[in-house]
């Protein structure tokens, strides 16, 4: 179990070969989501508006993934603010909603980096569980599809590569 003294936080970090306003896109729209997050998604860019990413979009709803969620801050192209849950085989988390903050920041020659922070974690066993597979998803997932995203092109949900590995 992990030290439950101090408030546990996942930040992961990427630089994105392509323009803010490009990266800033691909978080903020249904269009650009659908090229690196999820299949499918529902988002309303407002401060409580839908923040929805379906990995699963032909499940059960309660299955498909990050459902009912909701967008918390807005400063655009600069962070974006909203809940999110654990996945469906985390059953007495997922009703629960943590924290997920993505900056961005322009760099030179087209670059973006993006660092994202999730906190608001429980105490328990399920709640390590959920910590650990969102350190893995984020930092060795989400944010390396979005850079292949850039670097390679949208994501074939079909076919999806078996390394997001950019050389």
């Amino acid at each position: 179990m992990q030290n439950q003294d101090a408030e546990r936080v996942i930040r992961a970090e990427i630089i994105v070969p392509a323009s803010l306003d490009a990266v800033w896109e691909a978080w903020t729209t249904e269009a650009g989501i659908k090229t690196f997050f999820g299949r499918d998604c529902r988002v309303e860019l407002g401060v409580d508006g839908p923040y929805e990413v379906f990995f699963n979009p032909n499940a059960e709803p309660g299955l498909r993934g990050g459902e009912g969620l909701r967008i918390l801050a807005i400063q655009p192209k600069t962070m974006l603010s909203f809940t999110w849950n654990a996945p469906p085989h985390l059953p007495t988390v997922r009703p629960q909603r943590t924290h997920v903050v993505v900056r961005f920041k322009e760099l030179d020659q087209g670059r973006t980096r993006v660092t994202l922070t999730h906190d608001g974690w429980g105490a328990g066993e399920e709640w390590d569980q959920a910590f650990d597979y969102f350190r893995g998803a984020w930092g060795e997932v989400v944010l390396p599809r979005l850079r292949y995203r850039f670097a390679i092109g949208p994501l074939d949900w079909d076919h999806l590569p078996e390394s997001y590995a950019i050389a």
